[in-house]
């Protein structure tokens, strides 16, 4: 029977499956294909066919499976021919690949088990006031708010009154004309935003340097072929200044967490350790070491020596 043939009533006895239970001679070793010494058995593609394939999809797709699995085994082995030589080397490497994950489930199982991941608002205020001179901004940030409103609005002065305005009721009378008229407002006051990015908002020119802006927190005003605009920076902390905590929190909770895990991961350690000692499960040699070492010096010593006398 030709390998075609195989993969097609492979492929046929494979969708049978989830409808009923395949015949022994398909839940068989049956080979489908044999190449770098190696067999594919029926039994091993009968997992990796997905459900509802039609008779013709299930074909092509046995075929593409089979045809990749052969290439696999020849490359394989031409590998292993190829670098027969370091064959020690690569079996060292996935030995301790290998170590390095099991190690790593096990180190995530007592983490997983033991760690507390909420953090008080005291814990992330302190390690800030610790490590602040840590963080320090690379950019200009700033707190404010912009509005856009058309280029012809007649009552343009008292929207700039009520802006600049300090009392609740003009601020409250400044956002009900925005609505009103459905100007566009974006307020950055309650959160820190890069200066750039608070520029974008604004029709600036990227070859110009607006940092004089920063220096009034009072309304200021550009203008476009099509709109007039208000803005206002109430805050701002430049380059080099310590960067502000509410900027930090997610970050300093990241930083909080790893602490607590590598906690968590040196404790078990040591618990393991002080329990296998007292099992006498581990035991140092310390006479052999301090042997070992004496014999290390005593060679060394004797080696100065005859070169002395050379």
């Amino acid at each position: 029977m030709s390998l075609r043939a195989k993969i097609t009533i492979a492929a046929s006895a494979l969708l049978l499956a989830g409808c009923r239970e395949l015949p022994r001679y398909f839940t068989s070793d049956t080979t489908i294909a044999r190449a770098g010494g190696k067999e594919l058995r029926m039994r091993d593609v009968r997992s990796v066919v997905p459900q509802g394939l039609s008779g013709d999809d299930s074909a092509a797709f046995m075929k593409v499976y089979v045809d990749r699995w052969i290439v696999k085994q020849l490359k394989l082995e031409e590998a292993e021919t190829l670098f027969s030589s370091s064959a020690g080397d690569i079996d060292r490497m996935v030995e301790e690949y290998r170590q390095a994950l099991l190690i790593r489930q096990l180190d995530q199982h007592y983490v997983d088990r033991s760690i507390d991941t909420v953090f008080t608002d005291d814990e992330i205020a302190a390690y800030y006031k610790a490590h602040k001179a840590d963080f320090r901004l690379d950019r200009t940030i700033v707190k404010g708010r912009i509005v856009q409103f058309d280029a012809g609005y007649r009552q343009a002065v008292k929207l700039k009154t009520l802006m600049a305005a300090k009392t609740g009721a003009q601020q409250q009378d400044f956002s009900d004309i925005c609505e009103k008229n459905n100007f566009t407002v974006n307020d950055f006051r309650d959160q820190w935003i890069d200066f750039p990015e608070f520029l974008s908002y604004l029709p600036t020119l990227r070859s110009q340097n607006y940092d004089p802006v920063l220096a009034s927190s009072a309304v200021q005003e550009m203008r476009d072929s099509h709109s007039r605009y208000y803005f206002q920076i109430d805050a701002v902390m430049r380059e080099g200044e310590a960067i502000p905590l509410e900027r930090l929190r997610d970050n300093i909770r990241r930083i909080l967490f790893n602490r607590r895990k590598s906690e968590i991961i040196r404790r078990h350690e040591e618990e393991l350790c002080a329990r296998a000692r007292e099992n006498g499960a581990v035991k140092v040699f310390e006479e052999r070491h301090k042997t070992a070492g004496t014999d290390a010096a005593e060679s060394e010593n004797e080696s100065t020596k005859q070169n002395d006398k050379r």
